[in-house]
């Protein structure tokens, strides 16, 4: 299985929807955390659920956080809550939503703050 990883900084990078069965992937490719910005069935019933990737990601050792946010919009409070997760999760962290591109936004809005 090929992953479509794209890396924003030595300890952070972003992917689009991933599914349980990439989790061990994630694992065996060194990552140590996974945050799914996506929220449950944005993309209708066959998106997997985040309690589905969650086992998953227990299962293959990986520390995993859901923070869901929309796609056009993040809040404050949602930056502020990337940015504690950022701060605290195991590096390296992946983070994924459908397309990548939510997670990047997310992710250079959160890096914007004071630590």
């Amino acid at each position: 299985m090929e992953l479509t990883v794209q890396q924003l900084t030595p300890d952070f990078c972003v992917a689009p929807q991933l599914t349980p069965d990439t989790m061990a992937a994630l694992a065996a490719a060194g990552f140590k955390s996974v945050i799914n910005n996506r929220p449950d069935f944005e993309g209708g019933p066959d998106q997997p659920t985040s309690e589905q990737v969650r086992v998953a990601a227990e299962a293959a050792g990986l520390v995993y956080h859901h923070l869901p946010v929309q796609g056009g919009y993040q809040s404050p409070e949602e930056i502020a809550a990337m940015r504690a997760l950022l701060d605290a999760a195991p590096k390296p962290v992946l983070a994924f939503c459908r397309s990548g591109a939510r997670s990047t936004k997310l992710f250079a809005s959160a890096m914007q703050l004071d630590a």
